[in-house]
């Protein structure tokens, strides 16, 4: 994303004076979406083609983020991917080490439609194969044919090739293959092909998760996800649910002025008696598209709660919500490492200051290493321009974190103030205001959708929102 992108900048960026040069070059020095052919589209009879014609014109698919649902995870398949090019082998390498596909084998083999027929006539079949092919149609019809003399019945098909025909193309979906794709192809594109290919009909809807977390203590990361989770429902009108997940310190109950007896915890602590229609009651509406699942927010009790018990509750949440945000605590173990190795999206918090860069940076690489197919977490630089305090300029925070701001919040003590003492969200109190716009615009970016903006008063949050 561009400087453009980032709200703001421009009257808070401070000079830095020698030391504080000298400490960030130490920190420094330690430290496509894919269009691809609409295929499904109304098509022409073959005999209203010439052998040139191809599907240029057909309106392409644009894949986006924006779906109103998280990435399902692939089953345990097995797939062998037969490559002709170093390009298609390194992409198949790549997807098989993404996160979703953690419970499938995949394997690739050198040779192309030639190596898949002469291993398949010895070996058994799997349930997936990849087929890259550059020879010309006809051959490439003769191949297919032949390899399907020894594949078991069921096998899914995906052929990589290199003729964009519609001819071709419907040569082979009568021949029983699942899918054609023609380069350039990302590994995010082959995941949510195989994820189609191997959907079960009857499983449940599966919402988009998207995890907030502070770079270090103290930089808003609550406060963002809060008005985040208030943004999507509010002014982009998307179903939301709020998970508060620091369970002896959050502020989800405060924020909203909405006390509830039962809380996240007692769905962690059981959540094998959590199902469906338990989530739904334990969530707590506060406006017709926002559900709040609060925090205990108590130090009586230490609550050693197993990883999989968070990502069990977050999944039942998801299967009855479009979109899930996850207030996370600053921490750094098990369960947060692994809840965010697991979200749609990731927001990082920071502050313009040495600390949040140093853990700002280190938590991006870490997520970009274990998560290679996703977007970068996104960036939200927090409380820009703080009166008399040295400031790392958003450029060059940006340059050294390598990523983009997606919104830039500006010091606004009153607004934020005010809005807390009330109970309110700050799109509430001043749905003018720089940061209420921001966020906004971070919610129609998730979503996809336009936002509509709002006037909340004070009055009807009384008469009830």
């Amino acid at each position: 994303m561009s400087n453009d992108n980032a709200l703001f900048e421009d009257d808070f960026e401070m000079e830095f004076e020698d030391d504080f040069d000298s400490a960030l070059a130490t920190v420094l020095d330690e430290s496509a979406e894919v269009e691809d052919v609409d295929l499904d589209a109304p098509m022409k009879d073959l005999d209203e083609f010439e052998p040139e014609d191809t599907l240029q014109e057909a309106a392409p698919i644009v894949y986006s983020d924006h779906e109103e649902g998280g990435y399902r995870a692939i089953p345990a398949i097995s797939a062998i991917a037969f490559c002709e090019t170093s390009r298609t082998t390194q992409l198949m390498e790549a997807v098989a080490n993404d996160r979703r596909m953690t419970q499938a084998n995949v394997s690739t083999m050198e040779g192309g439609l030639e190596a898949a027929i002469a291993y398949l006539s010895e070996n058994t079949t799997p349930n997936l194969l990849v087929l890259e092919s550059s020879a010309p149609n006809a051959t490439m019809i003769a191949q297919i044919d032949e390899l399907a003399s020894h594949c078991d019945e069921g096998v899914q098909v995906m052929v990589i090739g290199s003729t964009n025909d519609i001819g071709l193309y419907r040569q082979l979906m009568a021949r029983g293959v699942s899918e054609y794709l023609v380069p350039p192809v990302a590994p995010v594109q082959i995941v949510r092909s195989i994820s189609q290919l191997f959907a079960d009909p009857d499983a449940p809807f599966v919402g988009k998760s998207i995890s907030v977390i502070g770079a270090k203590g103290g930089v808003g990361a609550s406060t963002i996800s809060h008005n985040l989770a208030w943004a999507l429902s509010e002014s982009t009108h998307v179903n939301t649910a709020l998970i508060d997940l620091d369970l002896s310190f959050g502020t989800t109950a405060l924020d909203f002025n909405h006390e509830n007896q039962q809380t996240v915890a007692d769905a962690l602590l059981a959540p094998e008696r959590v199902d469906d229609a338990v989530v739904s009651k334990l969530l707590s509406k506060v406006t017709d598209r926002l559900s709040l699942f609060t925090a205990p927010a108590t130090v009586s009790q230490i609550m050693d709660i197993p990883a999989h018990s968070y990502s069990t509750i977050v999944d039942t949440v998801r299967r009855v919500m479009p979109f899930v945000v996850l207030d996370l605590p600053h921490a750094w173990n098990e369960w947060t490492y692994q809840t965010l190795l697991g979200s749609d999206e990731v927001i990082l918090v920071c502050q313009p200051d040495l600390a949040s860069l140093r853990n700002g940076k280190n938590m991006i690489d870490e997520l970009k290493a274990q998560r290679p197919n996703d977007a970068p977490p996104k960036l939200v630089l927090n409380m820009m321009g703080v009166p008399k305090r040295p400031e790392i300029p958003t450029k060059d925070f940006a340059a050294a974190i390598d990523v983009e701001p997606s919104i830039v919040l500006p010091f606004d003590p009153q607004l934020f103030g005010t809005a807390s003492n009330n109970g309110q969200m700050i799109s509430e109190t001043n749905a003018q205001a720089d940061a209420s716009v921001a966020i906004d615009q971070l919610a129609g970016d998730l979503t996809g959708r336009e936002v509509v903006m709002q006037q909340k008063s004070l009055l009807s949050k009384l008469l009830g929102k």
